[in-house]
C-alpha cells in the first residue's frame, strides 16, 4: 500500500487538513497490518488459498464468491487509478505534460510490463523500490525540515489550510470538528477514516499474496509487524512534508496539490538527489500499480472466469489472466481520467471492501455459526445501507461544501460516501449475526477448510511472536 496515497496523496491531504486528513493512510494502514498480524495471517497461511475470494467460496458458496470477486475488482480499479493519477502528476511536474496525457502514458507502461512479466516483475520491483522509496522520502523530509527551521520551526505556529492544529488525530472542539463536521457526523467520519483501510483492507487480495510469500508462519507474522513499524516511520514523513510546505508556501493552488511532494523535491533537494527520489517515487507507483492490476486479474481468472469457462486449462487461465490485466489497466485509466484525485481514489477502494466483505471475512474466520445466508445479508445489507446513507447525508455535506453560492459537488459526494460507511459496516455486522442465527437449520454453516478441503487447524491461530521460528 506504500505508494501514491501514502506519498503524494498524504502530502497533499495534510497540506489541507493536517493529520486529521490522513487518518485513512498511513495511520489506518498501520492499524490494518497490526490487526492482520494478530488475528488473520496465520489462518491465511494455513488455508493456502490462491485468492482471498477462495475463502468466500469455500466458506459461503459460489454466489458469495462471485459477489466478493466483483467487490475486489471494483476496489482494485479505484486503487490502480490512484497510482495512475500520481504518475500523471509526476510527468506533469517534470516534463510539463498535460495531466491526462501523463496518466495515459503511465497506465500504458504499467499495464504492458505487468502483462509480460507477471508476479516475477511485481516481486522484483517491490524488493528494489522499497530501498529507494524509503531513502528518498527521508531525504525530502530532512531537507524540507531544514528549510522550515528544524523541529522547532516545524511545530511552532504550525497549521494547515483548513485545520488550526495539524498534529491532532481527534476531532477538534467547536465548529472545526473532524474535517469540518461536528457532533455525530464528525465522529462517524472519524470512525470511517480509521476503519476504511484499518478494517477494509484485511479482506484484500494483496495482503493474502504477501502473507503467502514468506518462508513460514513465523516469518509472515514477523514481517507483518515489521511492515507496520516501517510503514509508520516512513509513512508519517509525507504528511509532515505537507504540513511544513504549507508554512513555507501557503498559496499553492488547490488543483496542483497532488503534485506537492514533487514540487518540494525539485525545490529543496540538490538536483542529483531530486532525480534519485523521483526515480524512487516512480518505482513505488509502478510497484503498487502492477500489484493492484495483477491482484485484480488473479481474482478475475480464478473466481469469475470459472463461472463461464469451467474446467479451463492452465494455458487458458494464463491467457485469461493477461486479458484481465489489459482490461484492469484500461478501466483504471478511465477512472483516473474521470476522478483525478489520488487520496480519494485510494481510500474509496478500501471503503468498498469495508462495507461488504469485512464482516463475512472476519466472522467467517472466527465464528462457526456464520453461514451463507448471513454472509449474503451482510454484503447486501452493508451496500444498501451505504447507498441510503449517502442519499440521507448528502444535503448536509453539500451545505458544508458550499462557499459563496458555489457547491463543490465532488467533495460533498466523497464526504457523504465516507460518513455513510460507518453505519453501513455496523449494519453489515448485525445482519451477518442475526441472519446466521435465524437460518442455522435451513442453511447449516460450512466448516473452515484449506485449499484441499481439509479442516483448517485453529490451534495457535493468533499472531504471537516466536523469534526462533523464522529460521
Amino acid at each position: 500500500w506504500f505508494a501514491a496515497e501514502t506519498l503524494m496523496g498524504a502530502a497533499a491531504t495534510a497540506y489541507r487538513s493536517g493529520f486529521q486528513g490522513v487518518v485513512f493512510d498511513p495511520f489506518g494502514a498501520v492499524g490494518c497490518l497490526m490487526i492482520s498480524g494478530v488475528f488473520f495471517i496465520r489462518l491465511m497461511r494455513r488455508a493456502r488459498y490462491l485468492t482471498v475470494v477462495d475463502f468466500f467460496e469455500r466458506r459461503y458458496g459460489k454466489a458469495m464468491g462471485l459477489l466478493g470477486s466483483l467487490a475486489q475488482l471494483a476496489a482494485y480499479f479505484a486503487w490502480t487509478a490512484a497510482q495512475f493519477v500520481a504518475g500523471g502528476h509526476v510527468l506533469h511536474n517534470l516534463l510539463g505534460l498535460p495531466l491526462p496525457v501523463g496518466m495515459l502514458i503511465v497506465g500504458t507502461i504499467v499495464t504492458l510490463y505487468t502483462t509480460m512479466g507477471g508476479m516475477w516483475a511485481d516481486t522484483l520491483l517491490d524488493f528494489i523500490q522499497m530501498f529507494f522509496t524509503a531513502g528518498g522520502i527521508a531525504l525530502v523530509f530532512f531537507f524540507v525540515l531544514h528549510a522550515v527551521g528544524g523541529w522547532s520551526g516545524m511545530v511552532t505556529d504550525a497549521r494547515s489550510l483548513n485545520v488550526s492544529d495539524p498534529f491532532t488525530l481527534l476531532p477538534l472542539a467547536g465548529e472545526a470538528g473532524y474535517l469540518g463536521y461536528t457532533g455525530t457526523l464528525g465522529w462517524m467520519y472519524w470512525a470511517a477514516a480509521w476503519m476504511s483501510l484499518g478494517l477494509g483492507s484485511i479482506a484484500c487480495q494483496d495482503l493474502m499474496q504477501r502473507s503467502m510469500s514468506a518462508r513460514n508462519e513465523e516469518t509472515s507474522v514477523w514481517g507483518t509487524y515489521a511492515a507496520a513499524v516501517l510503514y509508520f516511520v516512513f509513512g508519517i514523513m509525507s504528511p509532515l512534508v505537507g504540513i511544513m510546505m504549507f508554512k513555507l508556501n501557503p498559496n499553492v493552488p488547490v488543483e496542483q496539490l497532488d503534485g506537492l511532494l514533487v514540487m518540494a523535491t525539485v525545490k529543496y533537494l540538490p538536483p542529483l538527489l531530486a532525480t534519485l527520489f523521483i526515480a524512487a517515487l516512480a518505482s513505488a507507483l509502478m510497484s503498487t500499480s502492477d500489484s493492484s492490476i495483477l491482484a485484480g486479474a488473479s481474482v478475475a481468472t480464478e473466481n469469475i472466469v470459472p463461472f463461464f469457462r469451467p474446467g479451463a486449462t492452465d494455458v487458458q487461465k494464463l491467457r485469461w489472466t493477461r486479458i484481465a490485466v489489459l482490461i484492469n489497466g484500461a478501466a483504471s485509466v478511465g477512472i483516473a481520467l474521470a476522478v483525478a484525485n489520488i487520496y480519494r481514489l485510494a481510500t474509496i477502494s478500501w471503503s468498498l471492501l469495508l462495507v461488504g466483505l469485512f464482516a463475512p471475512f472476519a466472522f467467517g474466520m472466527y465464528w462457526r455459526k456464520a453461514n451463507r445466508s448471513g454472509a449474503m445479508a451482510a454484503f447486501l445489507g452493508g451496500f444498501l445501507v451505504w447507498l441510503a446513507g449517502v442519499w440521507l447525508v448528502f444535503p448536509t455535506t453539500r451545505a458544508q461544501n458550499t462557499e459563496a453560492g458555489e457547491v463543490d459537488f465532488q467533495s460533498a459526494t466523497w464526504d457523504a460516501v465516507y460518513i455513510a460507511s460507518t453505519p453501513a459496516v455496523l449494519v453489515s455486522v448485525m445482519a451477518l449475526v442475526v441472519v446466521s442465527l435465524l437460518t442455522q437449520r435451513r442453511d447449516p454453516p460450512a466448516s473452515l477448510t484449506d485449499v484441499d478441503g481439509q479442516p483448517l487447524p485453529l490451534r495457535d491461530r493468533l499472531g504471537f511472536l516466536r523469534p526462533k521460528g523464522i529460521w
